[in-house]
């Protein structure tokens, strides 16, 4: 028997190429997956995560869209790169040239969606929410950065334990040439993170002047040793980094995967809502394919 139809969609490309291949389902009428038919779909369809899409008419020409995300392991609260992939994937199924906006609705919140046709790739971008921060406890950053082959020399005083949907710990290493060179111990960080309840680990290079760094994402305990693009960190990045002066992000991931993808973070001020973040990149809509039903 065949499962539902899936859409392959490539979130957060750098220069036109790579990103993470996400899977997309809609799910219409009478499509109604169980939750692990929807956590097979990422496995069958060799994705880290899934995004899985139902759309309302709106009262106006923007519609509402539920989103729910899932690994293999199990579903998350919230998705970056996954919202980024239902966003294009709903912009080419619009077939308007002009940016469309969208009312977004997760387990957790609802907030706004924007995406555009980009020649033949398609821009979109998010309020991701606010971002809560704080600093680890001594034996979060000592398991941690242990687990990760960091001393806490290598990684200084800015450690920060981030919270979007989930809190996962954001690491500072020296350089490219170190976050290039991590190779952490996955299980040892899969403890550590499964006893804080952690999403994950997020590594990275310090900005540039103009906001450019590198980053990577160990997320073993949700099943992904290392995320080829992981935006929702990138959102807690910006937040972090926004109060030492680095308002604007563009963060590198995936090299180390050999599948390069970039990512867009913007921290500005909202009045009397504080700070805000604009997360997006670019994203490719690829084939359409079924997966097998079991």
């Amino acid at each position: 028997m065949t499962g539902p139809s899936v859409t392959l969609v490539r979130a957060c490309l750098r220069d036109g190429s790579g990103g993470s291949p996400t899977a997309v389902v809609l799910e219409e009428a009478p499509l109604s997956l169980r939750d692990a038919e929807r956590r097979r779909v990422p496995v069958e369809s060799g994705t880290s995560h899934a995004v899985f899409v139902r759309v309302h008419p709106g009262e106006t020409r923007e519609p509402i869209v539920d989103l729910r995300f899932f690994t293999a392991e199990g579903e998350l609260p919230a998705c970056g790169h996954g919202t980024v992939a239902a966003l294009a994937y709903l912009a080419s199924r619009n077939g308007a040239p002009a940016p469309r906006r969208a009312t977004v609705r997760t387990s957790t919140r609802v907030f706004d969606g924007w995406s555009e046709p980009r020649g033949v790739h398609f821009a979109a971008a998010f309020d991701p929410g606010p971002v809560g921060l704080r600093e680890p406890t001594e034996t979060e950053r000592t398991l941690a950065l242990s687990a990760l082959g960091l001393v806490p020399d290598e990684s200084g005083s800015d450690v920060r334990v981030a919270a979007l949907g989930r809190e996962r710990l954001l690491v500072p290493v020296p350089d490219r040439a170190a976050l290039a060179a991590l190779t952490p111990d996955l299980d040892r960080l899969r403890d550590a993170c499964d006893r804080f309840g952690l999403l994950g680990a997020y590594a990275y290079s310090p900005p540039s002047p103009s906001g450019s760094l590198a980053a990577r994402m160990f997320a073993p305990s949700i099943g992904v040793p290392e995320d080829i693009a992981n935006a929702n960190s990138g959102a807690c990045l910006a937040a972090h980094l926004a109060g030492q002066g680095t308002a604007e992000l563009t963060i590198d991931m995936g090299d180390a995967l050999g599948n390069p993808a970039t990512i867009s973070a913007t921290a500005y001020s909202s009045g009397h809502q504080g700070q805000r973040i604009r997360l997006g990149g670019t994203a490719r809509v690829d084939q359409e394919r079924t997966v097998s039903e079991a």
